[in-house]
């Protein structure tokens, strides 16, 4: 069993097995008060005039108790990130990276502003860790990558994965769960699928080109099609036919 689980683990494609690492980490030295809380929290006023910076990071990095919810995103985050990593950004390890980075910058700047509207203030206050919607935001985005898989929920129904946000944002709100999480990271996949896939197709550009500093950080190995060796996908050279008459 033990040995599965790290063959599981060692398979793990390197940016999900790094954010899976750090959340459950962070979240047991908070269980286990090596770390407060208080310290990782997204706090305005702390970063920008105390310099704590390191919160824009630490609050997508804790996922509160260690209960059934912890469990629950804890397998969406490793299910989901791992399959757009291998899948969908396969050979691409700079732009997955880059799209965390700007889901988590687009969740970061609604909180901040939505701080500020009147009416819904209060509710965004009360978002101090975007953990949970960075993982529904990379579910978001693999459900609108796959629309037409079939899926089913606890059982009960079967569904396509084009509705899966909808279906667990549903569940959110029946366990009285605050729907603003799961809402945020909606906003943010479709923010990310609207200006990577759609908007492209629509002008020709792609205004989410990963930065060339990104891409130095990492080196993305060639996707490599095997086929073959007697399969030809094209005529053979004059010379070789003269050669075999």
């Amino acid at each position: 069993m033990a040995q599965a689980v790290e063959e599981w683990y060692k398979q793990m494609p390197i940016i999900t097995r790094s954010y899976l690492t750090a959340a459950i980490v962070t979240t047991i030295c908070c269980s286990l008060e090596i770390i407060s809380p208080y310290n990782l929290y997204l706090n305005p006023v702390l970063v920008v005039k105390h310099y704590q910076f390191w919160r824009l990071i630490t609050n997508f990095l804790y996922f509160r108790n260690m209960d059934l919810d912890f469990l629950f995103h804890m397998f969406f985050l490793a299910r989901y990130c791992k399959l757009l990593e291998e899948n969908s950004f396969r050979g691409r390890t700079a732009d997955f990276f880059y799209m965390l980075l700007f889901g988590a910058t687009v969740l970061t700047g609604i909180v901040l502003i939505g701080g500020m509207v009147p009416y819904v203030s209060e509710s965004f206050a009360k978002i101090i860790f975007l953990s949970n919607s960075l993982t529904f935001m990379m579910v978001y985005v693999w459900s609108k990558q796959n629309p037409y898989i079939h899926m089913s929920f606890l059982g009960f129904f079967t569904f396509t994965a084009a509705y899966l946000p909808w279906v667990l944002l549903g569940f959110s709100v029946l366990v009285g769960a605050s729907a603003w999480v799961d809402l945020l990271g909606m906003m943010a996949g479709h923010a990310y699928y609207f200006l990577e896939e759609v908007y492209p197709r629509m002008t020709g550009r792609r205004p989410l080109r990963t930065p060339s500093l990104i891409r130095a950080l990492f080196a993305d190995e060639p996707v490599v099609v095997a086929r073959p060796a007697n399969v030809r996908f094209a005529p053979p050279p004059v010379e070789e036919v003269q050669q075999n008459r």
